[in-house]
């Protein structure tokens, strides 16, 4: 039997194939001059890598310029793992030796530019160099400085052009946080004291800290051993926390709070009496659980199903307002509505910000955080992250546009939605079928 992560939406494709002159529907802005990069992952023919975050790194692409479409192309990431042996190393992600190969990884999570560098990521090991046709240029460690893996997730500080970001680990130390000047240079690595090998994916930056998401899913080596696909488990015994460091002094500042889970956060910021303030899809356990269900073929690490029909079985949009301090976490939760992927104009990262982006199966959702209301876009189809690409003569934080690749049975297209009026653009109709994925970038050509 074909498990749900190779089925429908998510089904892989088998090839690597290139078109030109696409056709496009409506009228795309001539500013849109560049490149949209999506990651995620997709084995190759007859591989079952045992769960849906564990296939090998694929990047789709579409160049845009002068309100034209001129090509899409699809590539496999050429790590490590995939051009020495496709069947994977291991299902642990260990080598032989018991030491992590960073090099022999996937990238199949996201895509981003840095330092006019473009990287193609995955929290489990090294960054991959890409070139900007999609070609694979080689692992980086940043001149043999970074010795642990990079989260898929880092944030560029919009007031420094500074990158931050972490790797956690398997063994101690579990949680190390690296910060990139600039121009690209690994200027600063610290261990930050955490209990044990949590599966960190996301974490969020404010002007004068960083804020942990320290949560009970870890790393577990008797799963690893036991069955193919991600070693992780719910461990009700390891608590739930929010860390605030200082960005100056690496000063944590632990908060508990109650059990949970954070794939991705949307922002935070440091509010007039300099609370932090993080907004984010949270799952509860039992959300969670159902999610993790789904996507691993029912070999989750939690036992039994999800009650079906659960109006909390997806995440959902919540606050934690952290006082740093009275050492209090308020909670607040923002919406029922279950959602995912959540993003904001990258200008404001780390910086009060009004709008939220987030996708549902087949609709994009524009939340107003300051008043509460949300906007619904239907899409007809399976709906990617929606990338918010800035206005260059911007005028208000929601100037500018969406960009989210839709697939609706074996039809797909990249959508250019307007990010204030949610008002659709353009369609550019893709050459095939672009399976379900995780994060993307938009690149503006220099």
């Amino acid at each position: 039997m074909t498990p749900s992560y190779l089925q429908g939406d998510l089904a892989p494709v088998p090839d690597e194939t290139d078109a030109h002159d696409l056709p496009v529907d409506g009228v795309l802005p001539a500013e849109l001059t560049g490149r949209y990069f999506r990651n995620g992952p997709n084995p190759l023919p007859g591989q079952d890598p045992g769960h849906w975050f564990a296939g090998h790194g694929m990047l789709h692409g579409v160049r845009l310029r002068d309100g034209r479409a001129e090509w899409y192309r699809n590539r496999w990431t050429r790590t490590t793992s995939f051009t020495d042996d496709p069947l994977f190393l291991t299902d642990s992600g260990e080598t032989d030796s018991g030491e992590r190969d960073l090099a022999a990884v996937t990238a199949n999570t996201s895509v981003i530019r840095h330092s006019e560098r473009i990287f193609a990521l995955v929290e489990s090991g090294l960054p991959y160099e890409i070139g900007p046709e999609l070609d694979t240029i080689g692992s980086c460690d940043f001149g043999g400085r970074l010795t642990t893996a990079m989260t898929a997730h880092p944030k560029e500080d919009p007031r420094t052009g500074e990158l931050l970001f972490f790797g956690y680990g398997f063994a101690p130390p579990y949680l190390t946080y690296h910060r990139l000047s600039a121009g690209g240079e690994l200027v600063e690595s610290r261990q930050v004291e955490v209990p044990g090998p949590t599966m960190m994916h996301d974490f969020a930056i404010t002007e004068n800290h960083v804020v942990w998401l320290d949560l009970p899913v870890l790393f577990d080596m008797e799963v690893a051993m036991e069955r193919r696909g991600l070693p992780y488990r719910w461990d009700d015994a390891y608590g739930a926390r929010l860390g605030v460091m200082g960005r100056a002094d690496g000063r944590v500042r632990w908060f508990d709070v109650d059990p949970c889970y954070v794939f991705h956060v949307g922002n935070a910021h440091e509010d007039a009496a300099g609370r932090v303030v993080l907004d984010a899809i949270r799952y509860t356990p039992r959300s969670f659980q159902g999610l993790w269900e789904r996507i691993s073929g029912g070999t989750g690490g939690v036992p039994g199903p999800a009650a079906p029909g659960d109006v909390r079985l997806g995440a959902s949009l919540h606050r934690w307002t952290l006082d740093p301090e009275s050492g209090i976490a308020k909670d607040e939760h923002l919406d029922d509505r279950a959602t995912e992927f959540p993003t904001v104009n990258p200008a404001r990262t780390g910086l009060p910000s009004r709008y939220l982006y987030t996708v549902a199966h087949n609709t994009i959702v524009k939340y107003d955080v300051e008043t509460g209301a949300s906007d619904v876009r239907e899409t007809g189809g399976a709906t990617g992250e929606a990338v918010f690409v800035p206005s260059g003569n911007a005028r208000a934080e929601d100037d500018g546009w969406l960009m989210s690749i839709v697939t609706a049975g074996n039809d797909s297209s990249l959508r250019v939605l307007d990010a204030g009026t949610l008002e659709s653009v353009a369609t550019v109709r893709l050459p095939r079928r672009v399976p379900a994925g995780f994060h993307g970038s938009w690149f503006a050509d220099s």
